[in-house]
Formats: C-alpha cells, structure tokens, sequence
C-alpha cells in the first residue's frame, strides 16, 4: 500500500473510532490525528472538512464488514459469528460509528450515497442465504434480513440487557426472525 493510501486508511480508522468514543460532536481533525497517532495538523491535509471525515469513514466501514461476512463456511453461521463480533470490541466501535454516521446522514446527503453503497455490498454477500429463491426474491429477503440484523444490534446497544452477546441468543433471534418467512433459509 502507497504512504498516502496507508495514511487515508488509517484517518478512516480513527475515525471510526472517534465516532464509536466520542460520538458525532467529538469529531474533529485534531481528536482524528491523536487517535491515529499523526502529528497535529495531518488529517486536515487529505480530509479538508468533517463532512470528508464523515464520508472517509463510510467505504472503510463498508469494506471491514463484507471482510467480515468474506470468512468462509455455513453463511448463516459467519452471519451470526459477525453479528456477535460486532457487539464487541473493534465490532462494536463499528457498530457504534456506523449508527453515528446513519444519523448525520439523515442530515448530509454527501454521506448517504455512500452508506447506501455499503448496504448493497451487505445486501448482495446475504442473498447467498437465500439459495432456492429468485435472485429478486433473495435480495428482499437480505434486505429483511440486514434490517433485522440492525435493529437487534441498535437493541443491544442501547441495551445490553437486549440478551444477543452470544451465537446461540443471537442463531436463536435470527431462526425465530426468519422461521415466519413464507419458505427457510
């Protein structure tokens, strides 16, 4: 990776994560650069304004989480695998970041196209969930599915005593979800 690609990547990173600690108005260049580790003033020469930071950290979200579903297997067991990771530690500072940045982007329309990109990417890795569907039937089922999935990780949260910190609770939310659904998995 080029110096510049490695130093936009880790910008995203600690963006992520100033989002996940700090929240939305705890954003800034500087809170980007200590995070990262830069000298002060090093963020605000590839991300010029915190509309860019917001943005920076929207493809990185995207592509951490289809790495995640990317881990081979039973699908479903990855699915659930990933939905537990991402109730902890670095999964969780994604999670958090990730609602942060859905919530400006009711605000910033520069931010929604490219979170609606990282859904169709998350959308298109869960239509293999759905095997003997047609390729329109399983893309609304995975749309179904990942507005499930968030909601259960919104719950958990806002409330860890929402009960899904494990891959049985978690296999257990997702079976029940989906055993309602007009065919199984």
């Amino acid at each position: 990776m080029a110096p510049a690609e490695d130093r936009r990547e880790r910008i995203a990173d600690a963006v992520i994560t100033v989002l996940a600690e700090r929240g939305s108005r705890g954003l800034t260049h500087r809170a980007v650069d200590e995070v990262a580790g830069l000298p002060t003033g090093s963020t605000s020469y590839y991300v010029r304004t915190r509309a860019e930071l917001l943005a920076a950290a929207v493809p990185r979200l995207a592509e951490l989480d289809v790495a995640s579903l990317d881990g081979g297997g039973d699908p479903r067991q990855r699915l659930v695998q990933v939905v537990v990771d991402s109730l902890r530690g670095s999964g969780r500072q994604r999670t958090l970041a990730r609602y942060e940045l859905v919530l400006e982007a009711a605000r910033r329309p520069e931010i929604r196209r490219p979170l609606a990109e990282g859904t169709e990417r998350m959308v298109a890795h869960l239509t293999v969930l759905f095997p003997s569907h047609s390729p329109e039937e399983a893309e609304v089922r995975a749309r179904d599915l990942l507005a499930f999935v968030d909601g259960l990780l919104l719950a958990h949260v806002t409330d860890p005593k929402a009960g899904c910190d494990s891959a049985a609770r978690v296999e257990g939310a997702l079976t029940r979800a989906l055993s309602g659904a007009a065919g199984p998995w």
